[in-house]
């Protein structure tokens, strides 16, 4: 019976979801905890304290049953984590709002895995650059095409030689 099945998406803070709008509102009418529905997606969320996280609720209005599932914020959102700026440059070319490592550029690949179309991690460092071109950010000290440009010439394949997923 899955006419019964009701789905609520919202954007909510990691770790500090509230039974407020949007997610109280939205649930009150389902007849769920809403406390236990918010606690989960704290629990769930926790990691990515300080972004916006895309969640869905799945609800079985018969059972009063639910499931969580949280998607991954953007590209964009956890460079902006990594280098500590609160937004991106609005002059990206000459005008840089934080640095970001190689470790840090290989966390953001892993952390959107499930979201790129690469298949390697020298790929997925690849994307996430371009991000970082477009946002002012720069990677290890270097401009993003830069660092590109090293990557295609084999400068970053000791560091890059890893999967990107643990299939």
């Amino acid at each position: 019976m899955s006419e019964s099945k009701i789905t609520i998406e919202a954007l909510v803070e990691g770790g500090k979801a509230s039974g407020g709008p949007p997610i109280g509102p939205a649930l009150g009418p389902t007849g769920v905890n809403i406390f236990q529905v918010v606690t989960k997606i704290n629990e769930e969320t926790q990691a990515y304290a300080g972004l916006k996280v895309p969640v869905t609720i799945i609800v079985d209005q018969e059972t009063k049953q639910f499931e969580i599932e949280v998607g991954i914020p953007p590209t964009s959102a956890l460079i902006l984590k990594e280098v500590g700026a609160a937004k991106g440059s609005g002059e990206p070319s000459t005008n840089f709002v934080g640095n970001i490592t190689i470790d840090q550029l290989k966390a953001v690949a892993k952390g959107k895995a499930g979201d790129l179309s690469a298949l390697t991690m020298k790929n997925a460092a690849m994307i996430v650059s371009g991000t970082c071109v477009s946002m002012g950010v720069t990677i290890e000290g270097k401009s993003a095409k830069e660092f590109q440009a090293e990557v295609r010439e084999g400068t970053w394949d000791a560091q890059l030689d890893e999967p990107l997923r643990e299939d």
